[in-house]
């Protein structure tokens, strides 16, 4: 099975980067192309699952006009994009943060927070990555 895997990891990456290494050498313009863009955000965090596995997530959600998500903490950092819409963050002890659409955020791990559509019309979407321990859940909710 062992050698399954690693056959598999190297047909997956090979005509990638076989690709990559072809656009290189060719044309500028054709070079340019696959470039990725700059990062929508860049930032260190603490915090971070340290075992040998971890459980990457990526998630969507459609919060409507007006509606909050629950007083809750993730045991992780969670970053979020902002797809349509905006997002408002209240963080304990922190300023509540305002990200708009095509603008991401990290909220920090063990963190009483929640979080607001304040649009009385728009409906916020977003997508979220959380990278946790294996079968961690998504967020603890605060009573």
């Amino acid at each position: 099975m062992q050698g399954v895997r690693s056959m598999w990891r190297l047909t997956r990456w090979t005509a990638p980067i076989a690709t990559l290494a072809a656009l290189a050498l060719t044309d500028g313009s054709a070079a340019a192309q696959a470039r990725p863009d700059p990062p929508v955000l860049r930032e260190i965090v603490g915090g971070t699952p340290r075992g040998d596995r971890q459980e990457v997530r990526v998630l969507t959600a459609t919060i409507k006009p007006g509606d909050k998500t629950v007083f809750h903490t993730h045991r992780f950092p969670v970053t979020v994009y902002i797809l349509e819409g905006a997002f408002t963050l209240e963080m304990e002890g922190r300023p509540p943060v305002m990200i708009n659409a095509g603008q991401a955020m990290v909220e920090p791990p063990n963190v009483k927070m929640t979080g607001h559509n304040r649009s009385a019309t728009d409906p916020t979407r977003v997508v979220i990555f959380y990278v946790s321990d294996p079968d961690t859940p998504f967020l603890d909710p605060i009573q």
